[in-house]
């Protein structure tokens, strides 16, 4: 098919029934399941009990369709929830409303959430294959050209367990493999054999607004629930520029060299800051090569755009640095980050015409689709 407009990060909300039907059956009474919270609204519940925490800013950018003095952090019940949010065809329906063509399909934040904090691992393990397989079969098998499904890795149940399921999703015909925060950082050379079987298959790894460590994260997360503001500062703001660390990580440590065909993503960060990530690192490439012995012979800003991609949403500086920046306009790719409260749905169109306004035709295509056609080896 042709594409003309490719978000490479959108998301979905997995239906109530996920986990109980998919899991083995002796552990179907424990599966995470929908509950009705003390806030009246829905959320999904560990152990029978009613959830901490119920849907909001994971589903609210739809539902107002950007109307965000409706916004809600917290509070939705399932049935408000757009179908696009759990129903392929749906997704599709309300990306092509939107002008999307196709999309790269990321979890929510309740799967790694029920991954993280699942404390039976046995069962924890079951979820992730449960969430994998209905992305896989289900959703995404409404029509796997328009809808391209990364499902999540079991990274910190050993590099045996993550590459196990990486190589069973792959087979099952997944299109990525995304990485949730792990308690071992992704330079450590440990993950080799993960790297190994992305560059077999041909399929990019990603990750999704997460810095260089998980107790870093929790603990900024734990940090910030009591102070009004803290909340957007850190968990919104910041988190847009939370890959310069694992992208400088991992180009200083020489993973790119090891494994040349490797390709990363670092999804919805935008892309302002790269132009000024890529001359600290090529500088600081210069002047410190000799005393550091690094393992790379090549220009840092060198592997963007050939081995490592960024997702935008409405980053208008980052367009416009883009139209006079042959690097930066090589590695980011367009999102419309549905159904989150970033979104852009249902004005992407609006937005797009804006920011790539001047713009040329081949600037603009490759953040559109080109990029994202390459990344997911997409047909010419």
């Amino acid at each position: 098919m042709d594409y003309n407009l490719i978000s490479a990060d959108n998301h979905i909300l997995e239906p109530p029934e996920t986990y109980i039907e998919r899991v083995p059956k002796n552990l179907r009474d424990q599966a995470p399941r929908i509950m009705r919270g003390s806030d009246g609204g829905d959320g999904w519940s560990l152990d029978g009990t009613p959830p901490k925490q119920t849907f909001g800013l994971d589903a609210v950018g739809a539902i107002a369709g950007q109307n965000y003095d409706e916004y809600r952090n917290k509070g939705i019940r399932w049935e408000e929830v757009l179908p696009g949010n759990y129903e392929g065809a749906a997704h599709i329906k309300d990306n092509q409303a939107d002008g999307v063509d196709a999309a790269a399909i990321y979890c929510s934040m309740w799967t790694k959430n029920i991954y993280y904090d699942l404390t039976d691992r046995n069962l924890a393990l079951h979820c992730v294959r449960a969430y994998n397989d209905w992305l896989i079969d289900d959703f995404c098998s409404t029509d796997p050209d328009r809808l391209f499904s990364l499902p999540i890795l079991p990274v910190n149940d050993g590099v045996p367990a993550a590459v196990a399921e990486a190589e069973r999703v792959i087979a099952k015909g997944g299109r990525g493999l995304f990485l949730p925060l792990s308690d071992v950082p992704y330079h450590d050379p440990q993950y080799d054999p993960l790297w190994k079987v992305a560059v077999d298959a041909g399929v990019p790894v990603t990750i999704h607004r997460t810095g260089v460590s998980r107790q870093e994260t929790a603990a900024k997360t734990a940090s910030n629930s009591s102070i009004p503001g803290l909340y957007v500062a850190e968990s919104t703001v910041q988190r847009f520029f939370s890959a310069v660390g694992p992208i400088s990580n991992l180009i200083f440590t020489g993973l790119f060299d090891r494994f040349p065909a490797l390709v990363f993503v670092a999804a919805e960060v935008n892309c302002s800051w790269l132009p000024a990530l890529a001359q600290q690192m090529d500088q600081s490439y210069e002047r410190q090569q000799k005393w550091a012995e690094l393992t790379f012979n090549a220009v840092p800003s060198s592997y963007l755009g050939k081995n490592v991609f960024v997702t935008i949403v409405d980053d208008f500086l980052g367009y416009k640095l883009a139209n006079d920046d042959s690097v930066l306009a090589s590695a980011a790719m367009f999102s419309s980050d549905y159904p989150h409260s970033q979104t852009l749905w249902p004005r992407s169109k609006e937005y797009i015409a804006e920011m790539t306004m001047g713009m040329s035709e081949d600037t603009k295509n490759q953040i559109l689709f080109i990029n994202a056609a390459r990344v997911y080896s997409l047909p010419d």
